[in-house]
């Protein structure tokens, strides 16, 4: 890649370098909140297809940029493109979420599963990463993710979404040699899969997993974070002569920050549910903090989202090392205006914590 980058100031907040001021980006900023995306969408016909098609992916991903001055773009795609990938089959049902067509059930399954090529079976992804990034032309980063192999584990076996986790949660109890197996292929494939994103341009690269939080604190580290570790251990560290900078995000997961703070990540998403403050004390400055506004207070007025950006800024304080985010992804039914009101928030009040 030969762009220079125009606004680095995500990269070097992530790395605890000096920023004028506190970058901000949104996760699922590409989403149905958005009438664009909306009619994208339509285009397409269904989500499988956008993720699939690397033009439409492109355009989803460059949309929120165009409304609001972010300081990131990340990736358009979905957790769930690696067991699609895998052959288990994958559709998105409306107002059901993704089922999983061929889910593993026992150790037989997960023995005879595939191991994609990242450039093969995931070549449109790829192929959307270096379409992005051609678009972007140096505007800001481009982050690339994907989902923890517990996460992802946990919809292969589970065929969906779940409340309970009864046959994923039972395999660990009943089978966990098996289910170490899958976690492991999983850990496996990501690695490759990520290795392929940041070959193809992305600058940055966040781990999301949703469901580590109902895990107990031993199974959390046996189950989740020891493959979230192998897998930032296994992840290419630089790329264009710069520093690819690792983000590693467990929904309330609060308690156990300091215990992810022992990985070799750059970064640690936080959900509202703790206070910046609090986390920033668990990781004593070892590590930048991403977060950590409830999705929630986007349905207030722009007055007072503007109130409680200033709270969350206050909570992280002056210093290095902290890049605004929201605490879990943004609700399809805000008003893009707020989401503005948030960003504009941002920008404006945080160079005094960086003086």
């Amino acid at each position: 890649m030969n762009d220079s980058l125009k606004n680095d100031v995500f990269l070097r907040a992530l790395l605890r370098q000096p920023t004028p001021y506190t970058p901000v980006w949104m996760m699922r900023q590409a989403g149905r909140y958005l009438p664009e995306y909306r009619a994208t969408r339509a285009k397409a016909g269904d989500f499988l297809t956008l993720c699939q098609t690397p033009d439409l992916a492109c355009e989803v991903t460059l949309q929120p940029l165009e409304r609001y001055p972010l300081d990131a773009a990340i990736l358009f795609s979905d957790i769930l493109t690696i067991p699609h990938a895998m052959g288990l089959g994958l559709k998105f049902e409306t107002g059901e979420g993704p089922l999983i067509e061929r889910p593993i059930r026992c150790a037989t399954d997960v023995v005879s599963l595939a191991k994609p090529d990242p450039n093969q079976e995931l070549r449109y992804v790829m192929d959307a990463v270096s379409l992005i990034r051609k678009e972007l032309n140096g505007r800001v980063p481009l982050i690339g993710f994907a989902g923890s192999p517990w996460t992802v584990g946990t919809y292969c076996v589970e065929g969906g979404s779940s409340r309970d986790f009864a046959r994923i949660k039972g395999m660990m109890y009943d089978d966990p040699k098996s289910l170490h197996t899958l976690l492991s292929t999983l850990t496996d494939i990501t690695i490759n899969y990520l290795n392929s994103q940041i070959a193809a341009g992305a600058q940055a690269i966040m781990i999301f997993d949703t469901w580590g939080n109902v895990l107990s604190p031993a199974n959390y580290r046996e189950f989740s974070l020891h493959y979230m570790s192998r897998i930032v251990d296994g992840l290419q560290r630089e790329a264009d002569g710069r520093i690819v900078p690792r983000i590693v995000f467990t929904k309330g997961a609060g308690p156990l920050i300091a215990e992810i703070a022992k990985v070799n990540c750059d970064a640690i998403g936080v959900d509202w549910t703790t206070d910046l403050s609090e986390a920033r004390r668990m990781v004593s400055d070892s590590k930048a903090l991403q977060g950590n506004l409830d999705p929630c207070v986007l349905y207030a007025s722009p007055e007072k989202i503007r109130e409680q950006v200033a709270k969350v800024l206050a909570s992280y304080g002056y210093g290095n090392g902290h890049v605004f985010n929201l605490g879990h992804g943004i609700h399809p039914t805000i008003n893009p205006e707020h989401a503005g009101a948030m960003i504009k928030a941002v920008h404006e009040l945080s160079p005094a914590f960086h003086q």
